[in-house]
C-alpha cells in the first residue's frame, strides 16, 4: 500500500496578500511586457501592487519601468531589501543587484536559491496582488516558486501560432501538475494593425488563445494587438497603461487586470490555500 503524507502550503510572503505568476512556455511571446502591464493595470484599478522579476537569467522589469541602470535597493535593519517605487507599484529584480553587462552564467539550483532569497528577503508593503515575471519555460525556478509561496494562481501568456501554442500547453500542464489554479491565457500579437493606413491582418494565425482556453477549461483574459506602440512605450520605460491610459491598449490590459482579480476573488472565497505536497512510499 501507499502511504500518502499531506502537507500544507508553504507560508505567505510577509505584507503580500496574493501572488499571480505570469508565465510563458517559451521566450519571445511578450510575457514580460504583459506582467508589466498586468500590474500597472491593477494599480489603476485601484489595489497595491508589486511585480518580482523572476526572470533570473534575462531581467528586464527595472528597464521596463524607467529605473535608472545602476539604482541599487536600500536594506532595512533586518538586511531585507526594500522594494523599489516605479509609477505606483513597488519592485524587486535581479537586475538592480548586479550591472548590464553581467550575464547569470548559473546552474538551475544556483537560480532557484537567487529566486528564494529574492522572494524571502524583500519587505513589500501591504500589496493586494504581487505579479511574478516567471522565465520562460517549466524548470527549476518554476518549481521553487511553486513550492516555497502560495500562489494564488497562474496567468500564461501566448501568441496565436501553433509552435508557442505547443509551448504554452506544457506551461499550463505544469502549473496544474502542482496544483496552482490557471487563471487564464492572454494572447498577444493577435492583429498586425498598420502604423500608416490601420489595416489589420492575423499575421501569426487566429483562434489560437481561445481553442487552449477551451480545450483547458480556463479563461481567455484578452487579446493583444501587434503594435509598435507597446514595444516602444515599454522600451522607454513608460509602458501602455501609463503612457496612454485612455487608449485602446490600456483598456485591453484593464480588463485583463479586472478579470484576473475577479478570478483570485473567487479563489480566495473558494478557501484555495494554495499547492501541496503529496509524498508517496511504495
Amino acid at each position: 500500500m501507499s502511504a500518502v503524507q499531506q502537507m500544507g502550503a508553504a507560508p505567505g510572503l510577509e505584507g503580500v496578500k496574493q501572488i499571480i505568476a505570469v508565465a510563458s512556455g517559451k521566450g519571445g511571446v511578450g510575457k514580460s511586457t504583459t506582467a508589466v502591464n498586468l500590474a500597472l493595470a491593477l494599480s489603476a484599478e485601484g489595489y497595491r501592487t508589486g511585480i518580482l522579476d523572476a526572470d533570473i537569467y534575462g531581467p528586464s522589469q527595472g528597464m521596463m519601468l524607467g529605473i535608472p541602470s545602476g539604482t541599487r535597493p536600500q536594506a532595512d535593519e533586518d538586511k531585507h531589501f526594500l522594494p523599489l517605487e516605479a509609477h505606483g507599484i513597488q519592485v524587486m529584480s535581479m537586475s538592480f543587484l548586479v550591472t548590464d553587462s553581467t550575464p547569470m552564467v548559473w546552474r538551475g539550483p544556483m537560480a532557484a536559491g537567487a529566486l528564494q532569497q529574492l522572494m524571502t528577503q524583500t519587505r513589500w508593503k501591504d500589496l493586494d496582488y504581487l505579479i511574478v515575471d516567471m522565465p520562460p519555460g517549466t524548470g527549476d525556478i518554476q518549481l521553487t516558486l511553486s513550492q516555497k509561496v502560495p500562489v494564488t494562481g497562474a496567468v500564461i501568456v501566448t501568441t496565436p501560432q501553433d509552435i508557442a501554442l505547443l509551448d504554452c500547453k506544457k506551461g499550463i500542464e505544469m502549473f496544474r501538475k502542482v496544483d496552482i489554479p490557471v487563471l487564464g491565457v492572454v494572447e498577444n500579437m493577435s492583429l498586425h494593425i498598420c502604423s500608416s493606413c490601420g489595416h489589420e491582418e492575423a499575421i501569426f494565425g487566429t483562434g489560437g488563445g481561445e481553442r487552449i482556453a477551451r480545450e483547458y477549461q480556463t479563461e481567455l483574459l484578452g487579446q493583444l494587438p501587434l503594435v509598435a506602440s507597446i514595444r516602444e512605450q515599454t522600451d522607454s520605460g513608460v509602458p501602455s497603461v501609463v503612457s496612454e491610459p485612455e487608449g485602446r491598449v490600456a483598456a485591453i490590459y484593464r480588463e485583463i487586470a479586472r478579470k484576473t482579480a475577479d478570478l483570485t476573488k473567487k479563489i480566495a472565497a473558494d478557501g484555495n490555500s494554495g499547492p501541496s505536497i503529496a509524498v508517496y512510499n511504495d
